[in-house]
């Protein structure tokens, strides 16, 4: 049997996610001449909060005063790998259920419509829910609280905007169509919000 370093798996974990977010970045890109955008300012909070936070988070990850308990940091870490992986899989279902009206940036497609069925048919944001588990797990997976706490915080900011700003979009470009997807789903949590 191979032993393998547990920070091997945490930097090929957190590698993985993070080389499939920059080809994601790349490839899923609106492009003006099949959409229309919105949503700048939230690009810039969202890709702020996003980069500063886990580099804060990681930064701080040594501070001694917010170290988790010993005896549960093991869990926090490989629970945190474990969520990692399950909201990256998540986000990925979202992006190939919705397929080409996926973009990373606020933008409505001239023919776009609903997407209510997969995940879309339990929660609307699916995608964001996923990155928030990845996130969460990120913080875990650092064994500090504080860094938890970074980690919560930070991305709910960048993408709570973003979520506000893509629902304002949404309901003017697709109108009671969208607003009668929300009246029946939730944003990110299947029943709670």
């Amino acid at each position: 049997m191979i032993d393998m370093n547990p920070m091997i798996i945490f930097f090929g974990v957190v590698g993985a996610w993070l080389v499939s977010e920059c080809v994601i970045l790349t490839v899923k890109r609106s492009k003006p001449a099949e959409a229309t955008r919105a949503g700048a300012k939230s690009d810039l909070i969202m890709t702020l909060s996003l980069a500063i936070s886990p580099f804060l988070a990681g930064l701080l990850s040594g501070v001694p005063a917010t170290k988790m308990p010993a005896s549960i940091r093991p869990y926090a870490f490989w629970g945190g790998l474990a969520l990692i992986a399950i909201g990256f899989t998540i986000r990925l279902i979202a992006i190939f259920t919705l397929r080409r009206y996926f973009t990373v940036d606020v933008a409505i497609a001239k023919d776009h419509r609903v997407i209510d069925h997969g995940v879309y048919g339990v929660i609307r944001h699916p995608s964001y829910a996923g990155s928030i588990l990845s996130f969460l797990g990120l913080g875990l997976a650092f064994m500090n609280w504080l860094s938890l706490a970074i980690m919560i915080v930070g991305p709910a900011i960048g993408i709570g905007w973003r979520i506000i700003e893509e629902e304002r979009a949404l309901i003017g470009a697709l109108g009671d169509d969208y607003r009668s997807y929300a009246a029946r789903t939730k944003r990110l949590i299947p029943g709670v919000f």
